[in-house]
């Protein structure tokens, strides 16, 4: 029996999570436990942490004036990741006590009105890279989300959505374009966690040429990398690995017979009997940096739980790291604290749900 404790004194039990098969299942009353938290913030609008550029005096305003859709949970890459994870929980269970409220906020926030107003910063110069690439791949799989679900709602929404997640994809394509060396950090600009969710994305909209696009700078950037150092991990504030993420992103670039070889000379510790990584560790929860690490253990478990099943060797043993990940990160997604409590239960979802169908 699996008891994990927040400390709120919420209780995530067998009955909001399963194990089986060395795999975790988030259950209807998990999902719903988790919803409860972006739908706390999506429609609030502060505290708010803006990243824009200010030219001149005219965006010195309520940020919901420029950010008619993503302006809760603090920040906007954090609303549109709420936003997704709403969407993705209301796929999996529809019939989830909160499913009519969260159709109705999905109804109310993702108009074409409103998108169209969220594309209007995208047009100022001083503004064309925001949230560039985090945000970005968070709408693209908001949207793969939307396209791939068979629902009325989705429809209209990814209807809605459509112009904005076309324009992230053409200033993906851009962007690879002039893009010289890679970006190899633990935070938003990582590029391959932005360039995985793309990818993805890609495929389920048929978009030959971002899938191209990326293909060909993973392919520069890091088919000939070699002996990435894991022992450097974590850093202090990271919520994503660098060497995971690009193990992560690269089993859907190479070829399936080239991927394991690749593998074992990026990341040849991952073949080790005891593999060198454990969990981060967060000494302060209201701190909105050092809580990235919890963020970090959900991320880890899903690039690993990935590469298990895209190798062979030590694959048990790399699933073994996912899952003590997993339950490293689990009682922390609800801390009391909104500096946690505004993001984590997306990377749970995301983490959790990568192969629940």
């Amino acid at each position: 029996m699996l008891f994990l404790f927040c400390s709120t004194g919420n209780i995530f039990s067998q009955v909001h999570f399963k194990k089986s098969n060395n795999q975790f299942t988030l259950t209807t009353e998990g999902a719903s436990h988790l919803a409860s938290l972006p739908l706390k913030c999506i429609l609030q609008q502060f505290p708010y942490k803006t990243g824009v550029v200010f030219k001149d005096s005219s965006l010195i305003k309520n940020p919901r004036t420029y950010h008619p859709v993503f302006y809760g949970c603090f920040d906007w890459h954090s609303s549109a990741h709420g936003h997704w994870m709403l969407i993705r929980l209301l796929r999996l269970f529809p019939s989830m006590p909160q499913a009519d409220t969260i159709r109705s906020i999905l109804k109310q926030q993702l108009t074409a009105s409103n998108i169209r107003g969220e594309m209007k910063l995208f047009e100022q110069k001083e503004n064309k890279s925001f949230e560039r690439t985090y945000g970005w791949a968070w709408i693209l799989q908001m949207q793969k989300e939307l396209v791939e679900w068979n629902d009325s709602l989705a429809k209209d929404l990814s209807a809605n959505l459509k112009p904005l997640s076309d324009l992230f994809s053409k200033l993906y394509i851009e962007y690879l374009g002039k893009l010289l060396y890679p970006i190899r950090v633990g935070e938003h600009s990582n590029l391959a966690f932005g360039l995985r969710l793309a990818w993805d994305y890609a495929g389920a909209t048929s978009n030959d040429s971002l899938k191209m696009h990326i293909k060909n700078a993973a392919i520069r950037f890091y088919k000939n990398d070699k002996g990435c150092p894991l022992e450097w991990e974590p850093g202090g504030t990271d919520f994503l690995s660098p060497c995971l993420e690009e193990a992560d992103l690269m089993w859907r670039i190479l070829p399936r017979g080239e991927y394991e070889p690749w593998l074992k000379k990026f990341l040849p510790r991952l073949f080790e009997s005891k593999i060198p990584l454990k969990p981060g560790e967060v000494a302060d929860r209201t701190d909105g940096r050092l809580v990235h690490l919890d963020g970090l253990n959900f991320s880890r478990a899903w690039c690993l739980y990935g590469i298990a099943d895209h190798i062979k060797t030590n694959r048990e043993k790399v699933l073994e790291q996912a899952n003590i990940h997993m339950s490293a990160a689990l009682p922390h997604v609800a801390s009391g604290d909104y500096m946690g409590e505004h993001w984590l239960a997306s990377f749970a979802v995301y983490a959790i749900t990568i192969n629940q169908h």
